[in-house]
């Protein structure tokens, strides 16, 4: 009889034998195998013990130097790049402000110059009244304002991101279970497997644990900054009924009359200067005054050194308080300082004049059609050709008729070119000019204008214009194919908001508008508003 068999196949010598169940690896081994097949697990186990230690080792290291992690390094070098970025924009920042703050330096320290004139004049005269010490008073007000908020300069903020919060995101949801396993003897293969599986998720964890992020967020964390000049357009605006300051009481020859004012200029006391062109005079009229006062001229029409012949411009020379008058009737440019008169320029049919700030004195002849410069001091000879100069006509190199000028700090020129109802701007060198104002025949649209009289610029580089014929002033922007009404245009009339046939323009320190309403014989004061 057959002995009955247990035998079955071992995994290691593929025969039969009597074989034992590996329950971790679900094989058959011989008792042989089986033996040798525990102490590869032994081995196994020993080395997920040594990672064991070596991951408690890096663990306890974090424990004691969290400083030392990976996502602190990350926040370092957030912290280094953004401080730098705040450090260069914040640099930048203050290389912009202090080069343009000492341009409105300048021109406090001018006022304040000004001012302090005023201040002497009345203690030496001793004569003022509350009035007066008002107007002081709040000169000094807006000049401490303007040094400590200079209105041409200010701080924006921007609404885009400059640098990007991060925050640490903890999460809600980690399960995180650590058997302890006992060393009973009693393991298997799918035991080794666990644990070296979990072994490799807790140095995973360590690493870059998933309870702990660094986000970067989309909101802005620090607004980036900039200084900004205001170069950008702002578009003035004044009340549309004027206040008469000067004259207004009909035609005549009175102290307190006009015959025809053509050129204005408004000085830093606001008194007003006017070339009297019928009256062949330049009166000055003080701020709050009642009537002007004869400065030049006034001896009846002439060409002695005393008198004056159909005056049509004036302007100030700063440098030695004088003032410069295009005594047309005479063909001569004069000087008066202090009743001293001299004659600069002659036979030159002159109408307007304008001085840069290098101290050249720019004329314009009507006859020649042309506009030529002088240094100041150097008045024999002929001066040099800056615009026009190439005979009567409509061409870009021509002009026909100039009257006023102004001459803007790059030294580039604007002609009112009367006869061809534009206003040319000539740059500074250039052969031909570009059309600024007009240029598209006489007429009353908004691209048209009717014997352009005063062109002024003012410090956003808009151009305005005495619009002779139409009745109004008008502003253009280089570039632009049309200009915009500012004051007048209400047709022609002796009302606060009418003009007749303006012709001079001039500014004040705080930007109201003057007007020489010419056929109103009066010079009307348009105010700003703020």
């Amino acid at each position: 009889m057959a002995m009955a068999s247990n035998k079955t196949q071992c995994f290691t010598y593929d025969r039969e034998k009597i074989a034992y169940s590996c329950q971790g690896c679900s094989k058959e081994f011989c008792s042989m195998d089986l033996a040798k097949h525990q102490q590869i697990l032994n081995e196994k186990l020993d080395h997920i013990i040594n990672d064991y230690n070596e991951f408690k080792q890096i663990m306890n290291e974090q424990k004691r130097n969290p400083e030392k992690h990976s996502l602190i390094k990350q926040i370092d070098q957030w912290e280094i790049n953004s401080i730098e970025i705040i450090q260069e924009k914040a640099q930048e920042c203050r290389d912009i402000f202090i080069k343009s703050s000492q341009t409105c330096i300048k021109d406090i320290e001018k006022k304040f110059k000004d001012l302090n004139e005023q201040i002497k004049q009345i203690h030496q005269e001793n004569e003022f009244n509350e009035m007066n010490l008002n107007y002081l008073t709040n000169q000094l007000i807006k000049m401490t304002e303007e040094l400590n908020n200079p209105s041409k300069i200010s701080i924006q903020q921007d609404s885009q991101p400059f640098i990007h919060d991060i925050s640490i995101i903890l999460s809600k949801n980690l399960n995180e279970q650590i058997k302890q396993i006992h060393q009973e003897n009693e393991f298997n293969e799918m035991n080794l497997n666990y644990l070296t599986n979990q072994l490799i998720k807790m140095t995973e964890e360590l690493n870059n644990p998933s309870k702990i992020s660094i986000q970067q967020d989309s909101q802005p964390f620090i607004h980036d900054i900039s200084i900004i000049l205001s170069k950008k357009p702002k578009f003035n605006k004044w009340k549309q009924d004027a206040i008469t300051v000067a004259g207004g009481n009909e035609q005549g020859q009175k102290l307190n009359q006009f015959n025809y004012p053509e050129g204005i200029f408004v000085g830093e006391k606001k008194n007003i200067f006017i070339a009297d062109c019928y009256n062949h005079r330049i009166v000055e009229w003080k701020y709050n005054a009642k009537e002007g006062q004869t400065i030049a001229g006034g001896n009846g029409k002439g060409n002695r050194i005393y008198q004056l012949n159909y005056p049509t411009n004036v302007i100030s020379d700063q440098q030695n308080h004088s003032i410069i008058i295009a005594d047309y009737g005479n063909k001569r440019v004069i000087q008066w300082m202090n009743q001293n008169q001299q004659v600069l320029i002659d036979n030159i049919d002159c109408w307007g004049l304008a001085m840069d700030k290098n101290g050249f004195l720019y004329v314009s002849d009507t006859k020649r059609n042309e506009v030529r410069r002088w240094k100041m001091g150097e008045y024999d000879n002929e001066g040099i050709i800056v615009a026009g100069g190439n005979g009567k006509g409509d061409e870009l190199n021509q002009l026909s008729y100039p009257t006023f000028i102004f001459v803007d700090e790059d030294q580039s020129i604007y002609v009112s070119d009367k006869w061809n109802h534009r206003v040319l701007k000539w740059r500074k060198d250039a052969k031909e000019g570009i059309v600024v104002a007009g240029g598209n025949g006489e007429g009353g649209n908004l691209n048209q204008l009717s014997e352009p009289a005063r062109v002024i610029i003012d410090y956003l580089d808009q151009i305005y214009v005495a619009d002779f014929g139409n009745d109004r002033i008008m502003r253009w922007c280089e570039g632009k194919e049309e200009g915009e009404i500012v004051v007048g245009g209400n047709g022609e009339g002796n009302q606060s908001n009418q003009l007749n046939h303006p012709m001079g323009l001039s500014f004040d320190d705080e930007g109201n508008l003057y007007v020489a309403d010419r056929w109103n014989h009066r010079i009307e004061k348009f105010e700003i508003i703020l």
